[in-house]
């Protein structure tokens, strides 16, 4: 009986058997999944990490990894102890704007051999399609392959959760779906498929996180380089501008030293030559400045065009007589070329005045001996204005920056002034206007620039109201040979002026005309004053010690007793609105430092009381 009881025990143990031999298969096959999927998420970081230490385009990043993808899964199969069904795998990416994908992207086969072509995609039991590159899919059939018991395709994502494609799964003829080994294959295959699916859109995720990191760094660069260079050109600027203001200050400062000096008497001659040096010299740092807020102005784009209809002879003539004494000075001769077809042209005749004086000064900075010249011609549709000389010559390097703000000739001609502003001015300028500026040059051989404007008729000229060759926001320029006619009784003039030099300077030549000037320096004094005297005119600074002159002038305007009163902003606001934010305030008139004494006496006339 002892024999027959331990055989219940040993049958026991035999059917066991398949049971532990089908978890050993299932752990290897899910061990083999995990490994496999592993070493797809290490090649994919590797095209991650390829793609942060490269500048990497994002279509050929992706490309990267959906070839990564389709490889990697068919190394897995390779290296399988899992008897897989013939199969391969694709991606199909998604055709903009249309109902079909295309196969971008197909894994080597498995299996080798002529049977690679019998490796289909199955939509249904009717409808297969081979998996090739550029295989065309429609989406319909794709979806149907995603909704399928066991799918066969998978979606890709974008950031956003957009399809971009799918990948895809393609296999032999397969046997019955009962067969519990076909079976068991197809769900790990699925399995293999989803997971990958799944790992290849967070590396599209991240790809783009990366490429948009890469892209924020390169234009924090690319700022960084401008930063850098905008750096570089104010530091030459500012060495420049102070050596350009130190030399006529020095001018200034030694000249009014010597009239000052104490023992020191010259001659009526040399007090005229002094003066006309110190006068000459002022000018010069007021052109130094006017050239600084011109290139402001452009760059923001706040300059005003004043189109006019422009007689093209009649200007050339006046500004060669502006030029006529520097270039006898230096023994130079001036020609004037000009076509006879050429009469008219619409432009602003202040800024083209401005453009071709800066060109021709330019050319006599330049130019020892012979001559310079501006030649005028009517070529098509545009007209070109051309300086010319015999000077120094510009080489090709010097030419290619020759436009650039600050940018001057290194040791071209000792002595020669100036910021570098002018031609960077003269070229946006034309540009305002729709032309250009060309040079042409050789080192010893002279200059040729070349200003081309756009020839437009008269009737295309915006209506005329601006400045024009009066100069800007309407001033009058005044000569002091046309003084305003002064009443035999004087008016009254209340001077608001926080500089000392400034007040002292209007003071005596608003005296000097005949005008009684009280002169107060503050606000508070403003008001004192203004309870003693009846001014037939203010004049007001902007900026004061105890208050802002644009402020005490709506005070004024709000008080009835004081509200009628001519006021006459006189300040160093010069900038482009800066004289509409006067008028606005209340003010009747505006004139900006440094003072033009003739303007400030014909203002001054203009709004003061004429006494009977």
């Amino acid at each position: 009986m002892q024999q027959y009881s331990s055989l219940p025990e040993h049958n026991s143990q035999i059917d066991a058997t398949p049971k532990l031999l089908t978890t050993i298969q299932q752990v290897r096959a899910d061990l083999w999944l995990e490994k496999s999927l592993n070493q797809l998420q290490s090649r994919l970081n590797d095209c991650l990490l390829s793609a942060c230490n490269t500048v990497s385009q994002s279509l050929a990043a992706e490309a990267e990894i959906f070839q990564t993808v389709v490889n990697q899964i068919s190394t897995a199969v390779d290296t399988s102890h899992v008897a897989f069904v013939q199969f391969a795998v694709g991606v199909a990416l998604l055709e903009p704007h249309q109902t079909f994908a295309t196969v971008c992207y197909v894994s080597r086969s498995p299996f080798s051999g002529s049977q690679d072509l019998l490796l289909e995609v199955t939509v249904t039991a009717e409808k297969k399609l081979p998996l090739r590159l550029q295989q065309t899919i429609e989406i319909k059939d794709l979806q149907e392959l995603e909704n399928q018991q066991t799918p066969n395709a998978w979606r890709l994502t974008d950031d956003s959760g957009g399809v971009i494609g799918w990948l895809l799964i393609a296999t032999a003829a397969l046997g019955s779906d009962s067969d519990p080994l076909i079976k068991s294959q197809a769900q790990l295959r699925s399995q293999l498929m989803a997971r990958s699916a799944k790992q290849c859109n967070t590396a599209l995720l991240q790809l783009r996180h990366i490429l948009s990191w890469q892209q924020r760094y390169e234009k924090l660069s690319s700022s960084n380089q401008e930063l850098e260079r905008t750096n570089q050109l104010k530091n030459q600027f500012l060495a420049n501008t102070s050596h350009e203001i130190r030399t006529p200050l020095s001018s200034i400062i030694g000249f009014t030293h010597l009239l000052l000096a104490q023992g020191y008497e010259p001659s009526k001659e040399r007090q005229q030559e002094y003066l006309n040096i110190i006068q000459s010299s002022g000018k010069h740092l007021l052109a130094l400045i006017n050239d600084i807020l011109d290139l402001s102005k452009i760059e923001a784009n706040q300059l005003e065009v004043q189109w006019e209809t422009v007689d093209v002879p009649l200007l050339c003539s006046n500004v060669l007589a502006l030029v006529k004494e520097k270039a006898a000075n230096k023994g130079l001769k001036l020609v004037l070329e000009l076509d006879p077809d050429i009469t008219t042209l619409v432009a602003d005749p202040l800024r083209l005045k401005q453009m071709l004086l800066n060109l021709l000064f330019n050319a006599l900075k330049f130019t020892s001996k012979g001559s310079v010249g501006l030649q005028v011609a009517c070529k098509g549709v545009f007209v070109h204005f051309t300086v010319w000389d015999t000077g120094t010559g510009i080489s090709q390097d010097d030419q290619a920056l020759l436009f650039h703000p600050y940018f001057q000739i290194a040791n071209a001609v000792a002595g020669v002034e100036g910021t570098g502003l002018g031609l960077a001015v003269t070229r946006k300028l034309a540009e305002i206007h729709g032309g250009l500026v060309k040079v042409e040059s050789e080192l010893n051989r002279g200059s040729r620039f070349t200003l081309v404007l756009p020839l437009k008729e008269a009737r295309e000229a915006e209506e005329a109201g601006g400045a024009g060759e009066a100069g800007e926001a309407g001033e009058v320029k005044c000569s002091l040979s046309a003084l305003p006619v002064i009443p035999s009784s004087s008016a009254e003039i209340l001077l608001v002026e926080n500089d000392l030099p400034n007040g002292d300077l209007m003071q005596i030549y608003l005296s000097k005309l005949g005008y009684q000037v009280t002169w107060v320096k503050s606000a508070a004094k403003m008001w004192e004053a203004l309870t003693q005297l009846e001014p037939a005119v203010i004049l007001m600074d902007v900026y004061l010690p105890d208050g802002n002159g644009l402020k005490l002038v709506q005070e004024l305007r709000e008080n009835p007793q004081y509200q009628n009163i001519p006021v006459i902003a006189q300040t160093a606001m010069a900038m482009k609105g800066d004289r509409e934010t006067c008028l606005a305030a209340g003010v009747n008139d505006y004139i900006s430092k440094p003072i033009d004494l003739a303007l400030l006496a014909s203002l001054v006339a203009k709004y003061s009381k004429a006494p009977t």
